[in-house]
C-alpha cells in the first residue's frame, strides 16, 4: 500500500497548480489527467440546461490575474497560485487605490501567511484572495487591477468511469472535481476514487461500480437530473472527500441511517479496529446531501478524514501537498477496498435442509478444515451461517450477531453453498 500511497500523492502533485471551478478548462484538464489512469466517459452539458430547481450556468475560464504597484511589479499574481482570485470573477481592469480595492480583497486575519479560498459562483463579482501579511505590507497608492476571464455560454463537464460487476444494480463512488489549488479537499479523494476503480478493475465484482467525477453540488443535481429515470438502480454509494489529512476516518451516515452502506462502514471500521468516528447524517456538506435528497434517498454515505471545516487548513493555501500524506490516501483506500468487499458478498442464503442441523462431516466440511488456526471459529460460522440462512438475514448480519469475522462467516457461506446445503 506504501507504493500506491505515493503513485496517490503524486497524482495530487500534479493535479494541484490546476486552476479549477464549476466549470471550465480546468475541469477538463483535470479530466484528461485521471482519464490517464482509468478510461472516462466526459459529459459536457450546455449553459442553461434545466436540472432539477437549478440552471446549468455560463462556463467561466480564466487566462491570467495580476494587482501590480505602480512600478509594474506585481504584488498578486494568479499566475502563482489559483487560490489568489476570487472563483468566477467577471474580468475587470483598472487603476484604482488601495483604499477603494480593499473592499475587493479578502484574507485571513487569524492565519496571516495563508490564502483563503473564496467564490462568487452565481453573483457577478471579482476579487482577489491574498495573506494577510501581504497586504499589511501594501502602501497607500494606486494599483492596476486586471483579471482577465470570460464568462460565456458554454458547459457543465462531468465524467463517468464504470467497472462492469456480476450484476447491473450499482454501487456510485462520487467526487468533487470543482476545487482549485486544495490538496486536501478535494484532490485526494479525487486520487483515492481513481485508485480504486483501478483495483475494482484487478476483478469482477459483483456489483457494478459507477466512478462520478463532477463539479460540486451543481454536478451531482446535474447526474442526478439526466439519470433520475434509472436512479433506481443505485443500491448504495460513497461520497469520498477530505481523504488524505492525517486526521482519523470519519463516516458520515446516509440519511437513512440503517442503509447497507452505514452498516457495512460501521462494521468494517470497528472490526479493523481503526481510529474513527460514525457522525449522523446532517443536509449539510458535500455531495451526499444531493443523492440523500428527501425524492431520492439514495442509501449513499461520505468518507474522510478529517470532516470539512474541520481542520485550520481547510478551504486556505495550507491545504497544499505537503498537508496530505501517502500513508493516509493508502488508509483511505483501503478501508474502501474492505468496504467493498463485503458489500460484494454481503448475500442472503436459504437453508436447504432446514429440520435439524445437516451433517457436516459426511460432507467432507469439517474435513476441510483441518489444520487451519481458526477450525472452531470456522465450524461455528458453519452453524450460524446454517441457523440464519432463513432468507431474511445476510451474512453481515451472521458477523454481527455471531461476533465473528465477516470473511470468516463469508468462507463458511461459500463451503455451505458448494456442498448445495444453502442457496442464494
Amino acid at each position: 500500500m506504501t507504493e500506491l500511497g505515493e503513485e496517490m500523492h503524486a497524482l495530487v502533485q500534479r493535479l494541484y497548480p490546476l486552476c479549477r471551478s464549476i466549470t471550465g478548462d480546468g475541469v477538463r484538464a483535470t479530466l484528461d489527467i485521471v482519464g490517464e489512469y482509468v478510461p472516462l466517459q466526459v459529459h459536457e452539458v450546455p449553459t442553461g440546461t434545466q436540472v432539477l430547481d437549478w440552471t446549468v450556468p455560463q462556463e467561466w475560464n480564466i487566462r491570467d490575474a495580476y494587482i501590480a504597484d505602480t512600478t509594474g511589479s506585481r504584488v498578486v499574481d494568479f499566475a502563482a497560485s489559483s487560490l489568489h482570485v476570487l472563483g468566477y470573477s467577471v474580468p475587470v481592469s483598472a487603476t484604482m487605490p488601495l483604499a477603494e480595492l480593499r473592499a475587493h480583497l479578502h484574507t485571513l486575519p487569524d492565519h496571516p501567511a495563508w490564502v483563503p479560498y473564496r467564490t462568487s459562483y452565481y453573483q457577478p463579482e471579482w476579487g482577489f484572495c491574498l495573506a494577510q501579511e501581504t497586504l499589511d505590507a501594501l502602501p497607500d497608492g494606486e494599483y492596476e487591477v486586471r483579471i482577465d476571464s470570460t464568462l460565456a455560454d458554454g458547459h457543465l463537464t462531468y465524467a463517468e468511469h464504470v467497472v462492469p460487476g456480476q450484476v447491473p444494480d450499482e454501487v456510485i463512488v462520487s467526487c468533487h472535481v470543482c476545487h482549485p489549488s486544495l490538496a486536501n479537499d478535494n484532490l485526494a479523494g479525487i486520487a483515492v476514487a481513481t485508485f480504486l476503480a483501478r483495483a475494482l478493475a484487478e476483478r469482477t465484482p459483483y456489483y457494478t461500480y459507477r466512478f462520478i467525477y463532477a463539479p460540486g453540488t451543481i454536478g451531482a443535481i446535474t447526474w442526478l437530473a439526466r439519470n433520475a429515470e434509472h436512479i433506481d438502480r443505485v443500491k448504495h454509494g460513497l461520497v469520498l472527500a477530505c481523504a488524505g489529512d492525517p486526521g482519523r476516518l470519519t463516516y458520515k451516515q446516509s440519511r437513512r441511517g440503517d442503509a447497507e452502506i452505514d452498516r457495512v462502514m460501521r462494521h468494517v471500521l470497528t472490526t479493523t479496529e481503526r481510529p474513527h468516528h460514525v457522525a449522523e447524517f446532517t443536509p449539510y456538506g458535500y455531495d451526499e446531501r444531493q443523492y440523500c435528497s428527501p425524492g431520492f434517498d439514495l442509501g449513499v454515505g461520505s468518507l474522510s478524514r478529517t470532516p470539512y471545516a474541520g481542520y485550520p487548513e481547510y478551504h486556505t493555501s495550507a491545504d497544499n501537498p505537503d498537508f496530505v500524506s501517502p500513508e493516509a490516501m493508502a488508509d483511505t483506500l483501503a478501508v474502501c477496498r474492505e468496504a467493498f468487499a463485503v458489500l460484494d458478498r454481503n448475500r442472503r442464503y436459504l437453508n436447504l435442509s432446514p429440520y435439524g442441523e445437516p451433517q457436516l462431516g459426511r460432507r467432507g466440511l469439517y474435513d476441510a478444515l483441518g489444520g487451519r488456526s481458526d477450525t472452531k471459529q470456522a465450524q461455528m460460522a458453519m452453524l450460524w451461517v446454517l441457523n440464519l440462512s432463513d432468507g431474511e438475514h445476510s451474512l453481515l448480519d451472521v458477523a454481527e450477531r455471531s461476533a465473528l469475522p465477516f470473511d470468516t462467516v463469508a468462507a463458511a457461506a461459500d463451503a455451505l453453498y458448494g456442498a448445495g446445503l444453502i442457496k442464494a
